[in-house]
C-alpha cells in the first residue's frame, strides 16, 4: 500500500506517485529536480525561488510616494499648511527645494533648473562636453577635471530620470 507521496515531475509538483517507505526512499534518492536543465535555467530557477516564484521589484519603485509628495492634497487657502500637514507639497516651494536632494549638486554642475527632461539634460551635457573637452582647451588639466565632474553629474541625472520617469517634466 502506497502511503508516501513523491512528485511525478518538476513541472507537476502537485501530481504524485504513491509508494511504500522503501520505494519512496529509492525514488527520492534517484530523483533530480534540476536534471536536464542548463546552468542558466538552474540559476533562473534559484533566483525565482528566493521570492517564492512571485515577481519582485526594487524596493520603493512601485507605489512609492505619499499623497503629500504627489501634491494630491489641494489646499488653496493654506489651511493644512498652517498645521504642517501639507508641508510636502511642491506648491509654494522654489525650484531648488523641489529638486530631489540627490540631484541638487549634479543639476547645479550642469547649470540646469528643476523640473527638467532627459532631452534637456542631454542637450546641456553635449554643450558642456564640447566646451570643456581637453582637446578644445589645448590639453588643459583643469578642463579635463571639469569634464570628469560634468560626466559624473550627467550620469547621475540621466540614471535617476531614466529610472523614475515620473520625475521628468512634461515635455
Amino acid at each position: 500500500m502506497g502511503e508516501y507521496r513523491a512528485p511525478k515531475s518538476r513541472t507537476a509538483l502537485n501530481d504524485y506517485w504513491w509508494f511504500c517507505l522503501e520505494h519512496v526512499r529509492a525514488y527520492n534518492a534517484s530523483w533530480d529536480f534540476y536534471k536536464g536543465m542548463t546552468p542558466g535555467q538552474i540559476e533562473a530557477q534559484l533566483r525565482a525561488d528566493t521570492s517564492w516564484q512571485r515577481p519582485s521589484w526594487p524596493l520603493g519603485s512601485i507605489g512609492s510616494g505619499h499623497a503629500w509628495e504627489q501634491d494630491a492634497l489641494n489646499d488653496p487657502r493654506r489651511i493644512l499648511a498652517a498645521g504642517g500637514v501639507n508641508q510636502g507639497s511642491a506648491r509654494g516651494r522654489t525650484a531648488s527645494e523641489q529638486t530631489p536632494t540627490e540631484l541638487r549638486e549634479p543639476m547645479a554642475t550642469l547649470g540646469l533648473s528643476w523640473p527638467t527632461t532627459l532631452d534637456q539634460v542631454k542637450t546641456r551635457y553635449k554643450e558642456l562636453a564640447k566646451r570643456h573637452h581637453p582637446d578644445a582647451n589645448g590639453g588643459d588639466k583643469a578642463a579635463e577635471e571639469r569634464l570628469k565632474t560634468i560626466n559624473l553629474a550627467y550620469a547621475t541625472v540621466r540614471t535617476k530620470l531614466a529610472a523614475e520617469p515620473r520625475l521628468q517634466a512634461a515635455g
